[in-house]
């Protein structure tokens, strides 16, 4: 039992590579189809797909990055101000634990027995201030390994949709038959993998993400 607890509050960065991978494949594919549908050449499409692939991935990563280190500085700052009130004012904040608690259902010798062991430790006090009366989750992800997650499915996934134009021999129009059907697979295999990571339906989740992601290329393709 205390391995599944400790298990349960690890950090998950399943969602910042499922966003990269689905991002990484939409805005290539979108560059290679735009280059083939102007009447560039391969070369084109090869240098302008490469340019986005690692700009955009860069740009991607960069944005998570500084969104998730904006969410854990406004935690600090919550942390903070609760740290003053309860410094200043420990008996309304205790006042709350208790109200917090009462509105769950405990009431009497109970509640009184709770509110005593959170108020007692300071750290505890503060977190479940975070918690149960901010909404705040105090052990947010790491931002570094965020985007890190976000940059290597972007670049890996995006890559997809580009490669058969540097595979010699294959003609345009072959190479971008070639480049949507990997960029499907591509969606497919997303969607399956965050399936399985979940627990749910692998099929489901990867015919989800196809149609929601093709979806969005299809729309890039089309403008």
């Amino acid at each position: 039992m205390r391995r599944r607890l400790s298990e349960r509050r690890r950090q998950s960065y399943l969602g910042d590579a499922v966003l990269g991978g689905i991002d990484g494949c939409v805005t290539t594919f979108a560059v290679v189809a735009g280059a083939v549908g102007g009447g560039l050449s391969g070369l084109v499409v090869i240098i302008l797909g490469f340019a986005n692939l690692f700009a955009d991935g860069f740009s991607m990563a960069v944005s998570n990055y500084q969104g998730t280190k904006s969410q854990r500085e406004q935690v600090e700052v919550a942390r903070r101000s609760e740290e003053r009130q309860i410094e200043e004012i420990p008996t309304g904040e205790r006042e709350e634990i208790r109200q917090i608690f009462a509105s769950k259902g405990f009431e009497g010798e109970t509640l009184e027995n709770i509110v005593e062991v959170i108020t007692n430790d300071r750290r505890l006090w503060v977190d479940t201030m975070l918690t149960e009366e901010l909404g705040l989750e105090v052990e947010g992800p790491n931002p570094l390994r965020a985007a890190l997650a976000t940059f290597v499915a972007f670049i890996v996934v995006g890559f997809i949709p580009l490669a058969p134009f540097i595979i010699s021999g294959l003609s345009k129009e072959t190479s971008f038959l070639a480049s949507s059907i990997g960029a499907a697979f591509a969606f497919f295999g997303v969607g399956t993998t965050k399936g399985l990571v979940l627990g749910r339906s692998a099929f489901r989740a990867g015919l989800e993400t196809l149609v929601t992601g093709g979806g969005a290329a299809l729309l890039a393709y089309v403008v």
